[in-house]
């Protein structure tokens, strides 16, 4: 039987037997054969690490590779596909159905059988398989009838079902950073066989700059990118192929955002964001913001979020910081966008910049916990209504209004066996509430002696 095998639905792309030749794309001709090739990832591939060894062995068990775009999952599949002994089945979620996945496990039952022979299925896109489709695979991957690598660009945690998941371990791979990008770079470059080496070409410092930050952690974007350069551009007269920054802005027209506004990209950034704005990071929170307003966010999602961080997280520290957040919600939806950015970033900068307290957000957390878990409490009679039940149920007796006392303030019960649920600091303005409480607490505490 032969070793590879294929499935009834054809993938977008074939890892396993894909043919490299002078047609294909460079980022297709410059997939790592070899471990030792590789560039990036050491968390997952360096020397001695798991995902590392486990391939070395061909001992990998179920997995999920997932991650951005071009920074190296269907590389490492595709490496992985070459490599083992196992018969190698590929679906793309996009295309296969349930009746592809049940196709793919009788043929990996007939190996069984008749030969002893593994069965690798790798599975692209997995997080487009919905629910029914996923659990068809459950059975099959749990007694090892085939090993799972599914790839994805979604959080597996929230795409993948659970039972699937924890029969497969899930990595990571991370936006490749420029020196990797720069390693894959100069190997295209200087490749005779597979890349760019045979060709007389001058890359320019200022090029190449630009091709390195623009790829935005994409090795694919990165060697498109250079291949289309090095393909247009015509020989100089000393017959060398010339590429400075004007040939690399034009082939890199835009860089790519990678940020899905329904997927993970999204709520990650928009946690950075609200971090960045607790964290006193004028800076870091208007460029996450930008990144937000550039790939096509809503800017009233960024408002309503400033305005839960002007309570949350500066709160009473200063009061003003809900009033700005606010505003800002009221200028975006009355003046639109792009000038919506202008009272958008006032807004930013104010609240990062402003004094922090959580006291109120705390208060409050632990005024819902009484409500769950404390005694339930009765309103004391002198709070009670008193517009209708004063002569006949004595509702309202004996209130007492603050503003007839001096200071306007007069000790009473307000709800019976009392917990300290606000604890003011001593930041902004909250100092000054700070002390108006303690003064208040320590009459009180006065009238109980």
């Amino acid at each position: 039987m032969s070793k590879k095998s294929y499935a009834s639905t054809p993938s977008l792309f074939t890892l396993s037997e894909v043919r490299e030749t002078s047609q294909s794309p460079l980022a297709l001709r410059m997939t790592p054969r070899t471990l030792d090739e590789w560039a990036g990832q050491p968390d997952l591939l360096g020397e001695g690490k798991l995902l590392r060894r486990a391939v070395e062995a061909d001992r990998l068990s179920s997995a999920i590779f997932f991650g951005p775009p071009g920074c190296g999952k269907s590389a490492l599949a595709r490496l992985i596909a070459k490599k083992t002994q196992a018969a190698v089945e590929e679906l793309n979620a996009v295309t296969a159905g349930v009746s592809d996945v049940r196709e793919v496990i009788e043929r990996a039952k007939d190996r069984r059988s008749l030969s002893q022979q593994k069965t690798l299925l790798i599975l692209d896109e997995i997080h487009r398989f919905n629910r029914s489709q996923q659990d068809a695979l459950l059975p099959d991957v749990e007694r090892g009838l085939i090993t799972l690598i599914g790839l994805t660009t979604e959080n597996p945690f929230f795409y993948v079902n659970s039972a699937l998941l924890s029969r497969a371990q899930a990595f990571e791979f991370k936006l490749l950073p420029e020196e990797a990008l720069n390693q894959i770079l100069n190997n295209a470059l200087q490749d005779k066989d597979r890349g760019l080496g045979s060709k007389p070409i001058d890359l320019e410092p200022e090029a190449r700059r630009h091709f390195l930050l623009n790829a935005n952690g994409d090795a694919r974007r990165l060697l498109n990118a250079l291949e289309l350069a090095a393909l247009t551009t015509a020989p100089g007269p000393d017959s060398r192929i010339h590429i400075p920054l004007k040939v690399a802005e034009d082939c890199v027209q835009k860089r790519s955002l990678l940020y899905d506004k329904h997927g993970d990209q999204h709520y990650d950034i928009a946690s950075a964001f609200i971090k960045s704005l607790r964290g006193g990071d004028p800076d870091a929170a208007l460029y996450w913001m930008a990144r937000m307003l550039a790939a096509g966010d809503d800017p009233r999602f960024i408002a309503r979020r400033l305005v839960i961080s002007a309570s949350e997280d500066v709160g009473n520290a200063d009061p003003r910081a809900l009033l700005v957040a606010h505003a800002a919600l009221g200028a975006v939806e009355f003046v639109g966008m792009p000038e919506g950015r202008i009272p958008l970033a006032q807004a930013v900068v104010y609240i990062a910049t402003a004094p922090k307290s959580n006291a109120s957000y705390l208060a409050m957390g632990k005024a819902m916990g009484e409500v769950e878990r404390g005694r339930h409490r009765e309103v004391p009679n002198h709070l009670k209504d008193a517009s209708q039940d004063r002569e006949a149920l004595g509702h309202g007796e004996g209130y007492l209004y603050p503003h007839d006392f001096p200071d306007h303030y007069v000790q009473q019960e307000y709800w019976p066996d009392p917990v300290k649920l606000f604890e003011p600091t001593s930041l902004g303005y909250e100092a000054e509430i700070k002390k108006r409480l303690e003064k208040w607490r320590e009459t009180e505490a006065k009238g109980r002696e």
